[in-house]
């Protein structure tokens, strides 16, 4: 009991860990484009959206719930300590990997990906959950052209309404409008990634013996958010360059729809339980508006490379994972 307990320690600090990177690594997308029209300095916008994640992060526990029994049964899963211990290390490596890179890719796709690894190398394919596991899938692709057809509509009403107002003063006063929707999106975030980590600590707490339900506990969901709201404050510089300036030049008009296009859909998914990826529904937020304002304005070689790196992070991570199980399976 006393070896399950460290384990479950390590675990705890394991998720924490990746939650403070998802906080640097996906949190830049939520405040890149208010950065790049400069609406906020970068100091202000980080510390602006490290409250408003921590706020999104403490409101609700759907997605958690998700994440605890809808990939794979925490009550049953085989080694389900060493399967939860080698998600963890396989989706900290890849998001550590593109963000060294300043690649926007999905922690949501890594942490999946790999959850279903380590659970196939431990019990094969039948240990997934595939109603849930599915329904996931289904989310994270549906999402980011959902949220492309938000941020091209969004962009397009505006066009329409604001066509016989003069240009830089709707974009100034667009640019104090940003710091809202800058916030908002902070907060949406909040609300669903933040909640992928409470999830497999409460997996892990289960299949270890020490929680009974899939309810999540205080402590997790408040150290989960504080984790993240680090690692907001810590930034990531290299992506919110790429994703507020090299798939489109992003102006406040432009920033304000980009904003309210992606918070509909991640609160969308949140309110239905569903994990999705904001870096996918950020990113192809823009690109709806990059569109409907000028189809070659949009840099679409930047837009290929992370459309790339979204369709392989899935089967790597899942890789990494199983490879990982069976290095720790040797020692624990």
């Amino acid at each position: 009991m006393e070896g399950l307990f460290l384990i479950t320690v390590v675990i705890v600090l394991a998720a924490l860990t990746f939650d403070l990177i998802n906080g640097f690594h996906d949190t830049a997308n939520a405040i890149a484009t208010s950065v790049s029209t400069k609406a906020l300095k970068p100091r202000h916008a980080i510390l602006l959206a490290a409250v408003m994640n921590f706020i999104g992060a403490i409101s609700f526990t759907g997605v958690a719930k998700t994440i605890t029994k809808d990939i794979v049964d925490p009550f049953s899963i085989p080694h389900g300590e060493i399967v939860i211990l080698a998600a963890l290390l396989a989706a900290i490596f890849w998001n550590l990997l593109t963000w060294y890179f300043g690649i926007p890719s999905s922690s949501s796709h890594a942490l999946i990906g790999s959850i279903a690894g380590a659970a196939i190398a431990s019990a094969g394919f039948a240990s997934i959950e595939y109603g849930g596991f599915v329904t996931i899938i289904i989310g994270l692709i549906a999402s980011p052209f959902l949220a492309f057809a938000a941020g091209y509509t969004i962009y397009t009403l505006f066009k329409v309404f604001l066509k016989n107002l003069n240009l830089s003063t709707t974009n100034r006063n667009f640019r104090f409008l940003q710091v809202a929707t800058a916030a908002l999106q902070s907060y949406t975030h909040g609300t669903n990634d933040a909640q992928k980590s409470m999830g497999i600590i409460t997996m892990a707490l289960i299949a270890n013996g020490f929680q009974s339900g899939d309810d999540v506990q205080l402590w997790v969901q408040v150290s989960c958010a504080l984790a993240m709201a680090i690692g907001t404050s810590i930034g990531g510089w290299k992506i919110i360059k790429t994703v507020g300036g090299k798939i489109m030049k992003i102006k406040p008009v432009n920033g304000v729809a980009a904003d309210l296009g992606s918070v509909i859909v991640i609160f969308g998914a949140t309110f239905i339980h569903l994990p999705v990826s904001t870096t996918h529904v950020i990113s192809s937020s823009i690109l709806g508006v990059g569109t409907a304002h000028r189809i070659k304005g949009v840099k679409w070689d930047t837009a290929q490379r992370m459309i790339i790196t979204w369709i392989i992070t899935l089967p790597i991570s899942a890789a990494v994972a199983a490879l990982m199980f069976f290095i720790l399976n040797l020692f624990l």
